[in-house]
């Protein structure tokens, strides 16, 4: 799930990424403004949810996967997909 917040005062956008897999162990958030080697590590909350926040640039697009437990890459399902050069796809925010 993604939820977004608009600062007034910055050029920026709090986006807080939350992802609910019942045998995640360890969550990464991979591709946030173009970097695919810098994960993004997702704090384990008490009912078992991950949960990052990322203040993203507003007027961007940002691709991003999931990586589960270092070895599935996942997307989030309530957004657009793109296809990448792997043949398969990437989850999308504008924002």
């Amino acid at each position: 799930m993604i939820q977004s917040t608009y600062l007034k005062t910055k050029k920026v956008c709090k986006v807080k990424f939350s992802y609910n897999g019942a045998l995640a162990e360890k969550v990464e958030l991979f591709g946030l403004n173009n970097d695919w080697q810098t994960p993004i590590e997702m704090a384990k909350k008490k009912d078992g949810s991950y949960v990052a926040e990322v203040s993203l640039p507003i007027y961007s697009k940002q691709e991003f996967k999931y990586l589960v437990n270092g070895t599935e890459w996942t997307t989030e399902p309530e957004t657009e997909q793109s296809w990448n050069e792997f043949g398969t796809t990437n989850s999308v925010i504008n924002l």
